[in-house]
C-alpha cells in the first residue's frame, strides 16, 4: 500500500468536499454575491433596525424564516457564507431549544449570498397558522420574537 505524502506547499486553503452549509430564509430578493448586513429593518416584529442577522445550518429552520418573514415578496432561501464570527441565537437556544438543535445562529458581521435553494417544501398551512398564532399571543404579552 502506497501512502500519498504530498503536502500543501502553497499555504492556500485546502478545499474539502464537505463543509458547513448555512441558510438564510427571507422574502428579500437578493443576488449571488450580495451581502446581508445588520442595520437594516428586521424581517420580524416591529421591523426595528436589526442589530444582528440570522442564519441556520438546517433547511427546516430556514424555511420557517422565509415563511414568517414580513413583507410581500416571494419566500426565498439563500445559501450564505458568514464573513465573521457567529454565535448561538439566544432567542431560540436559551429560551426554547437548549443545546441548539435548530442550529440557529446570529452575527453582527455580513453574510455573503453564495447560492439559492429554489426547490423546497413549505410547512403545512395548519403549521404556519399555528406558529403565527403563537407569535401573535407572545406579541400581545409584549414579548417580541427577536430580542437583541
Amino acid at each position: 500500500m502506497e501512502i500519498n505524502k504530498s503536502e500543501n506547499k502553497s499555504n492556500e486553503p485546502i478545499h474539502r468536499p464537505f463543509f458547513q452549509t448555512f441558510f438564510h430564509g427571507t422574502k428579500a430578493d437578493l443576488k449571488i454575491g450580495d451581502f446581508i448586513e445588520s442595520g437594516n429593518n428586521s424581517n420580524y416584529g416591529q421591523r426595528n433596525k436589526a442589530k444582528y442577522i440570522y442564519l441556520t445550518a438546517t433547511l427546516d429552520a430556514a424555511v420557517w424564516g422565509a415563511e414568517l418573514a414580513l413583507g410581500e415578496g416571494r419566500e426565498r432561501i439563500y445559501l450564505v457564507e458568514p464573513m465573521g464570527s457567529i454565535e448561538d441565537d439566544p432567542n431560540l437556544t436559551d429560551k426554547k431549544f437548549p443545546g441548539n438543535p435548530t442550529k440557529s445562529y446570529r452575527s453582527k458581521h455580513p453574510f455573503k449570498v453564495v447560492g439559492e435553494i429554489t426547490i423546497w417544501q413549505n410547512h403545512s398551512p395548519e403549521q404556519i397558522n399555528a406558529m403565527k398564532g403563537g407569535l401573535a399571543k407572545l406579541k400581545e404579552q409584549g414579548i417580541e420574537a427577536i430580542e437583541d
